[in-house]
């Protein structure tokens, strides 16, 4: 019995070999030939095409495809044993070791499917995510070119802090990442949330702001972080498109003007929500440099040094502005939004994978259609290989209270520009425009290395 058992296992690893053992050549080599063709290719993909593998894992189909040949192997494997084990067991076993022979077995087979059913069990819930969070496009995307020839993709990075204690989302972090669709060489334009007297695009929002947003006054000050909400509250402003469509379509127009770009894309996180992915991922790694005061009431204190932050306190770290302002929040939420890339590591994503799923779909909102992610995909590989620049308007580049417009859309452009710095490499910040010129001799604006900013 025991060497039944054995075999039994042996065949559970190298299918096969029972069939070998009792005679049954043909049926064993096409066994033990068929798991090495699946193992090598696995083995391949997973060596030589990690990139497309991630591209096939954001399609649905394929997602699909996965799972369904995850159980297929399971199913085989299972069957497999199973067979080996009738093949293999001796007919004069007592009653008793019969049944505890085949606990065995069936407890072998639970723990040889168990990782392939968690496999298909990854596939169900990525497709969910990839359904619920990416809508499909109303416009066909050219497989040739995705990008619609555009040399740079700009997506609008939205932190929307839909509070308890104020009506309405609040738009309080605009970020536009400018992508060089060849290269992905990347820049981040961190536009502040109290940018006041915005010009608005052509069309209704023009014709009732004609001179510059001015929001509900006396209710609101008019600022930039209310242009998203006005829209989902004035139907007029987007006639034809529907709830949670206008605020996103206005704001992505007013920020493409003000920076002088198209903006074609955004993707907008929940505050709340990204609490729970920070948490899902065990926690966020930063270097606090000033103490943060945080809490409605400033009942906690994130101290300087490196910090591993839960997600209510990566939430303030991103938040506060207790003994800080506007513009030290933005620099401390671009390292945050830095610090959350580098740290989800495929380990750390398949480890905490369902709860950050749960966590995406509550949070994420985008118009980003799924027939471009593959693209996304690919870009992004491209993008991890260079170093990423960041321009922040601030003062004493720009007053939020009456901003230069025209100097904000030089800047931009004099930034891309500028050639990118190599990858890895010790580069100085980047010096953009006549600072004279631009800025009546004040310090200027620079493009600085993301990474080096943070450290």
């Amino acid at each position: 019995m025991g060497s039944s058992l054995a075999l039994t296992l042996g065949s559970a690893v190298l299918w096969g070999l029972a069939h070998l053992w009792v005679g049954r050549r043909l049926t064993g080599v096409f066994l033990m030939g068929m798991e090495l063709i699946l193992a090598a290719a696995a083995a391949t993909a997973m060596l030589t095409a990690g990139p497309a593998l991630l591209a096939l894992a954001v399609q649905p189909v394929w997602l699909w495809a996965f799972a369904l040949a995850a159980l297929l192997v399971a199913g085989v494997t299972v069957a497999v044993v199973i067979r080996s084990y009738l093949l293999l067991r001796p007919e004069g076993a007592s009653p008793a070791a019969r049944y505890l022979s085949a606990a065995a077995v069936g407890l072998l087979c639970a723990v040889l499917i168990a990782p392939l059913m968690y496999v298909a069990r990854l596939a169900y819930v990525s497709q969910t995510v990839v359904t619920s969070v990416f809508a499909e496009s109303v416009t066909p995307i050219p497989v040739d070119d995705p990008w619609k020839g555009r040399e740079r993709i700009n997506i609008l990075l939205v932190g929307a802090d839909a509070a308890a204690n104020r009506v309405g989302v609040r738009t309080d972090s605009m970020t536009v990442a400018s992508v060089d669709t060849r290269t992905g060489d990347t820049v981040l334009f961190g536009l502040p949330r109290n940018l006041e007297d915005v010009p608005m695009p052509p069309g209704p929002a023009r014709d009732r702001f004609p001179y510059g947003f001015e929001g509900m006054p006396p209710y609101t000050p008019g600022m930039l972080n209310e242009v998203y909400q006005y829209a989902e509250d004035h139907p007029e402003m987007a006639p034809r498109l529907g709830r949670r469509q206008r605020g996103p379509a206005l704001l992505k127009r007013t920020v493409g003007g003000i920076l002088g770009l198209d903006v074609p894309y955004y993707a907008m996180v929940d505050m709340r929500g990204f609490t729970e992915i920070v948490d899902a991922m065990g926690g966020v790694r930063v270097r606090v440099k000033d103490p943060i005061v945080y809490g409605l009431y400033n009942e906690g204190r994130i101290e300087p040094g490196r910090r591993r932050l839960s997600g209510e306190q990566a939430l303030w770290y991103g938040r506060s502005r207790t003994y800080s302002d506007d513009y030290v929040r933005m620099g401390r939420q671009k390292c945050l939004l830095n610090a959350v890339a580098k740290q989800a590591d495929p380990a750390t994503v398949f480890r905490s994978f369902e709860r950050l799923a749960r966590a995406a779909v509550d949070a994420i909102s985008t118009d980003i259609p799924r027939e471009l992610l593959p693209d996304l995909v690919e870009l992004s590989e491209k993008v991890k290989r260079s170093r990423i620049r960041s321009l922040q308007f601030v003062p004493p580049l720009i007053y939020s209270g009456a901003p230069d417009y025209a100097l904000i859309r030089r800047e931009v452009a004099a930034t891309l520009a500028v050639p990118p710095p190599a990858p890895r490499a010790a580069v100085p910040a980047v010096p953009t425009g006549d600072r004279d010129r631009h800025t009546g001799g004040r310090a200027g604006t620079r493009a600085v290395v993301l990474d080096s900013a943070c450290d």
